[in-house]
């Protein structure tokens, strides 16, 4: 029994493996795939798989059971948590947030015995994005800079930057800040973000931008 509790204990243990521009921390339970790339202070956890051809940016963190495909593109400082299944045609833009057991697609028509590789559509995350928990991405769909998709959503359609998305289907709730806070706007389409006094305004072309310097 003492010696079976080595072994589990050295099985916990995180493996350190130096890189050249920092630290790599990969869970022995992790399978990465020759040829994958990951990027320096990444953290990968128990039970993942990163496949040959991945790419994965610096100061990541993949959850317990993620999976990689070959293709797949990921920026740096992306979180994403446990269960989430990131297939070929999927790319992530920076700083984005994948909630747990999110759901990525890349065939809109599946079926078991049709083959459809030639026919996978690109998904794109924006930067800054953020993904709720169970929610479900149909292929093809582009989800703008900073948006916030809600808990159990399911996105058919593509979502514009900052838009917050709820429902099944997805429709917009509102909008919501670089902060992640939802935004009030004015009678004169103004709105200032509650958490870090950033400004923001409405656009006449539809959706809402930004504003770098005070009105």
């Amino acid at each position: 029994m003492p010696h079976r509790g080595r072994q589990l204990e050295r099985r916990a243990r995180r493996v350190r493996v130096v890189v050249a521009t920092g630290t790599l921390v990969i869970h022995p339970t992790a399978v990465i795939d020759p040829g994958a790339r990951i990027g320096s202070g990444t953290r990968i956890w128990h039970f993942c798989h990163v496949m040959s051809g991945a790419l994965v940016g610096d100061d990541c963190s993949l959850g317990q059971n993620c999976f990689v495909a070959s293709g797949v593109r990921l920026g740096n400082r992306v979180r994403v948590q446990n269960n989430v299944s990131l297939y070929e045609g999927v790319e992530v833009e920076d700083d984005v947030f994948l909630g747990p057991s999110m759901v990525f697609t890349n065939v809109w028509n599946p079926r078991g015995v049709v083959s459809r590789k030639h026919e996978f559509r690109k998904t794109r995350v924006g930067r800054g994005a953020t993904v709720g928990a169970n929610a479900t991405i149909l292929p093809g769909v582009i989800l703008g800079d900073y948006c916030f998709v809600g808990a159990g959503a399911v996105v058919r359609t593509d979502v514009p930057p900052f838009a917050l998305v709820v429902g099944v289907p997805a429709r917009l709730a509102g909008w919501v800040s670089r902060h992640g806070q939802q935004l009030r706007f004015d009678a004169h389409g103004w709105a200032k973000c509650p958490a870090t006094g950033e400004r923001y305004r409405t656009r006449e072309e539809g959706g809402i931008e930004l504003m770098l310097e005070p009105r």
